[in-house]
């Protein structure tokens, strides 16, 4: 057995590289004679360009270029596609306008690409940029999602009447319908999910070049997966084979979804490297991050929800309003639509639920996958609905969700949208939870804080997720003349901590130790295929293929090895890089069978040929496993300054049921993480546009308050490995996302809670300060006024 196999608290083998400096990011990677780009943006969220003079720029000292979308149209080069034609109500296609990388007659976004200037020198470009003259003609601009809609609001596209982009349904209405008439109670609650910048620690940059020779075009660039970039690049955008392009992406700080998509930088840049024949750089500063990259949430949601005179549910009807913002990103229409919305019955017994998404334009940056994509949205909406009707009926959350639990025994569940959870006690979960948060003893400590002039909260979320199971995954392994590996897969690390987890999952398989594994991400030449990393799918999918490969590796020694020791295959046992003849001391070891393969040497003529090249074993995972469903309880405190309205969060116990853990060190990163994201959005975080002008007025940090270290509490974390996951041969249920998603309704329930005195019932995120000082002061003025 190795020390460190499957379940162990491994920590990660890559920090000490990148805690010494020795990580190699984007901006990190260097080419011989590189020039610098620089994206000239809108000023304005919505207008007309009648005419745009780039020639004193070209004149300027340095320049090499200045493109707009004529240049990009001259050389053939493509939209950005929307790679998601979700369709919605009888059939219909979604309105899909074009996304240039250069906006072609018009802008609709504060920072939407106008021209594209490269020079020698990044401040010889970004000066060029001023020299640019843009006659614009100011457009009406709106950038409320629940205006866009309505009559008279200025419209985005001229194809997409009303700003609808996608009109989407999910259930049988009628028979939901008939569920709510027949209800004891009727019970509404609408609440909106903010608009967040994602905001990773290393902003989005490129660096593309060209080889005239081999006319292939390259791309270095931070990713969440090399081959779905490629492909779309070849196929969509500069429209060449496959071949003719390659991706690289290395080390990558962050990416929470963001860093999935295409983007016009990448193209800009490829553009101008093989115009030029000069590798050309960008990167993006923080404030071209808060108005160019994707951007997360943003939806109005209105839940009606049926109880019988139980308490029980027996039908909910959900309508959002999605804000795709003005583009159409990568997947922008399949987030709010069936990346979520199979989840809004959480973890109850709904038996229908109907669901419709109204997906709409504006004018703001477009919006696609954040942390959880389209899972949190539908625990937010769900767990608060919970705790709301609750409150409707008189009696407590827990409760309630008791009343409402899939039972165990019901397991593998069919839900009414139409998934199947395979395992899960949700009762059982929470009964821990509270037990660990002393849920029995909190009035004592309302009771407390109150004497001390602060409001004291309880808030609990009992959240599922759905992940994995997405696309395939491709795993090659080759073994060095020393015994160990180099693995080489095709998700990405974006921080996770792939090469710790997938050494210990080929520990457990070959029985190496992780020093004698090393991996390679990140580049299309590489490998054939790769499905990236998103959906919390990399362990499951990536570990599946690690699998067989390792597979693979131990038949092809065994093989090698039966020739070395002259014995029938059948004969020879593998164990922990060590191949012998059963019942016997005669032995080589895995470097004695690489070293072998390698130079044909004690092989027949057949064996040597086919490993020539050396033990090179690839699988690829193709079946589409049936997801996992990760789940747990949240349970928050917040308390509340009665004469500030500042909330702070001052305890925090989650019971997570992630199945078989891989590694809990990295699975608690991942869980604190995502809950640090959580409850910035609950509390903090906000991106707002001013809807006079559209103008961005949350562009930096001085106006959109991320979450700090005293912003987040400990983090009583416990995850549950007695439940595993029946659906893999792993036992694992994922854990990338399961933070953010637990988190946002934990928070905000706890704020309602502490507002209780002031017969709050529903607060929206965030609950910052001022709203919910606001709150507090005109419900006293109101009882006042009552009571005089």
């Amino acid at each position: 057995m190795v020390k460190f196999g499957v379940g162990q608290g491994l920590r990660r083998v890559e920090d000490v590289r990148l805690l010494t400096g020795h990580g190699r990011y984007t901006d990190d990677i260097k080419e011989e004679g590189e020039v610098f780009g620089f994206v000239l943006r809108s000023p304005y969220a919505h207008a007309d360009i009648l005419s745009m003079d780039l020639e004193e720029a070209r004149r300027a000292p340095g320049v090499l270029g200045v493109y707009s979308h004529e240049d990009l149209t001259a050389d053939g080069v493509q939209n950005i596609p929307c790679l998601t034609p979700i369709p919605g109500k009888n059939g219909s296609t979604p309105i899909m306008p074009p996304r240039p990388a250069l906006a072609r007659g018009r802008v609709r976004h504060i920072g939407d690409p106008v021209a594209f200037v490269v020079a020698e020198t990044l401040d010889q470009a970004r000066d060029a940029a001023e020299l640019i003259f843009v006659d614009y003609a100011d457009l009406p601009a709106n950038v409320l999602s629940g205006e866009a809609m309505q009559q008279g609001t200025p419209q985005i596209w001229g194809e997409a009447p009303g700003n609808l982009c996608l009109d989407w349904e999910q259930g049988d209405a009628v028979v939901t319908d008939a569920a709510l008439a027949s209800a004891h109670k009727i019970v509404k609650l609408e609440l909106i999910n903010n608009r967040i910048v994602v905001n990773a620690m290393e902003p989005r940059g490129v660096l593309a070049s060209y080889d005239s020779e081999t006319d292939q075009m390259t791309l270095v660039s931070g990713s969440q997966g090399v081959f779905s970039l490629r492909n779309q690049l070849a196929e969509h955008i500069f429209q060449v084979p496959p071949e003719k392009i390659r991706v690289q992406t290395q080390d990558v700080g962050g990416g929470f979804g963001m860093k999935i998509f295409a983007y016009p930088e990448q193209v800009l840049s490829m553009f101008a490297a093989r115009r030029l024949q000069r590798p050309v750089r960008w990167t993006g500063d923080r404030s071209e991050s808060f108005m160019s990259d994707s951007q997360g949430r943003d939806h109005i949601t209105t839940l009606e929800a049926g109880l019988d005179e139980n308490g029980k549910i027996i039908g909910l009807k959900v309508s959002t309003i999605a804000d795709l913002g003005a583009y159409l990103s990568n997947f922008g229409p399949y987030i709010p639509t069936l990346c979520g919305s199979h989840l809004l019955c959480g973890v109850y017994t709904i038996p229908t639920v109907y669901v419709e998404v109204k997906c709409v334009f504006t004018n703001t940056v477009p919006v696609d996958a954040y942390r959880g994509a389209g899972r949190p949205e539908a625990a937010y909406a769900i767990e608060r609905l919970i705790d709301y009707a609750a409150r409707e009926i008189g009696v407590t959350p827990d409760e309630m969700r008791r009343r409402n639990f899939i039972p165990p025994e019901s397991m593998p569940f069919n839900t009414s949208t139409g998934i199947t959870y395979d395992s899960g006690d949700f009762a059982e979960i929470m009964r821990r939870a509270q037990k660990a948060a002393d849920w029995d003893g909190f009035e004592a400590r309302r009771a407390a804080a109150k004497a001390q002039g602060k409001l004291l909260g309880l808030g609990m979320s009992s959240y599922i997720e759905a992940c994995g199971g997405i696309g395939q995954e491709e795993a090659r392994i080759k073994v060095k003349s020393d015994g160990g590996i180099t693995l080489f897969i095709g998700t990405q690390n974006n921080g996770q901590g792939h090469a710790t987890a997938y050494a210990q999952i080929i520990g457990d398989r070959l029985g190496l130790e992780p020093e004698q594994i090393e991996m390679r991400q990140g580049d299309t030449n590489e490998l054939t295929s790769g499905g990236g990393t998103g959906g919390s799918r990399s362990v499951l999918m990536g570990g599946m293929a690690i699998t067989g490969a390792s597979e693979k590796i131990v038949a092809r020694a065994r093989e090698i090895a039966g020739h070395l020791l002259e014995a029938a295959t059948d004969d020879i046992e593998y164990n922990a890089g060590t191949l012998s003849i059963a019942g016997t001391d005669r032995r080589v070891s895995l470097a004695d069978v690489a070293k072998a393969a390698e130079t044909g040497a004690g092989l027949p003529p057949e064996t040597a040929e086919a490993v020539k090249d050396g033990i090179d074993e690839t699988s690829n995972f193709t079946e589409t496993p049936a997801k996992t469903y990760p789940n747990g309880c949240h349970i928050c405190e917040v308390e509340i300054d009665e004469d500030t309205g500042v909330a702070k969060v001052r305890r925090y116990v989650i019971y997570d049921d992630f199945g078989t853990v891989i590694n809990p060190l990295l699975a608690a990163g991942q869980v604190h993480g995502g809950t640090a994201q959580g409850i910035g959005q609950a509390l903090l975080e906000h991106t707002v546009y001013d809807p006079e002008t559209g103008q961005l007025l949350t562009g930096s940090y001085l106006d959109y308050c991320m979450p700090r270290a005293d912003d987040i509490p400990e983090i009583e974390l416990t995850m549950v490995e007695d439940m595993p996951c029946t659906t893999n041969d792993m036992g694992m249920k994922g854990a990338g996302e399961a933070g953010c998603i637990g988190a946002p309704p934990a928070v905000i329930n706890a704020v309602v809670d502490a507002l209780a005195p002031f017969d709050v019932k529903h607060v929206d995120m965030p609950a910052t300060p001022e709203k919910i000082w606001r709150i507090m002061n005109a419900n006293t003025r109101n009882q006042v006024a009552a009571e005089v």
